[in-house]
């Protein structure tokens, strides 16, 4: 009975990222334009960009490449978290486990079904839903949408710094999702807290 709770658990954490990361996206591609920004605070904006790779807008191979990636990591990953719930495994871990799970998920359905569902987005024009096939773009070729936005820090490097003197810089400048949240805070928690736990974990994969 225990197991099936922790079952549940990691059903709950999945299924409320997700539903809450998808819920976000679409209200941005379907009430925003393309660049457009909503100022909350001068330490956080909505600003609404896509891109066609990982998270925080990084990229790696091609666009078909990393849909395909994603679909093989989030297997990989159900899979492990399977195997951690009938093992036992404390909450905590599960937890964070399903937080990258969800996260992953999150992201790979932007880029399987958006280019599919969605006319695209642009300037000055707010995307709307479009028959299935009909969108900006093919099967496993749709853009992620970013939209959180933290420019913690905004100033200028002083003129004798080497390279960069007199520059301007943003920290924190990268632009993201709930889904790229839920897969940094499981790995920041994971690192913190479970070393030990996810090192077990994996001798015990390779054992197996």
């Amino acid at each position: 009975m225990d197991n099936r709770n922790r079952g549940l658990m990691a059903i709950f954490v999945i299924t409320l990222v997700i539903i809450a990361d998808q819920a976000f996206k679409i209200w941005v591609k379907t009430h925003m334009s393309l660049y457009e920004s909503i100022k909350i605070a001068d330490w956080f904006s909505i600003h609404f960009v896509e891109n066609p790779g990982m998270a925080f807008g990084w990229q790696l191979g091609g666009k078909l490449f990393l849909s395909l990636f994603r679909i093989v990591a989030i297997f990989f990953i159900g899979y492990y978290l399977y195997g951690l719930v009938r093992q036992g495994y404390r909450k905590g871990y599960i937890a964070c486990i399903a937080l990258i799970l969800a996260g992953a998920f999150g992201n790979i359905i932007d880029s399987v079904f958006y280019g599919e569902i969605f006319s695209a987005s642009y300037q000055g024009h707010v995307a709307s839903f479009v028959p299935f096939g009909e969108g900006y773009s093919g099967w496993l070729h749709g853009n992620v949408v970013d939209m959180l936005y933290f420019p913690l820090v905004e100033s200028t490097f002083p003129s004798w710094f080497p390279v960069w003197g007199g520059e301007n810089f943003i920290f924190f400048s990268p632009v993201f999702n709930i889904a790229d949240s839920a897969i940094t805070v499981g790995i920041f928690i994971l690192l913190v807290f479970y070393r030990k736990t996810l090192s077990v974990s994996l001798e015990k994969k390779e054992k197996a």
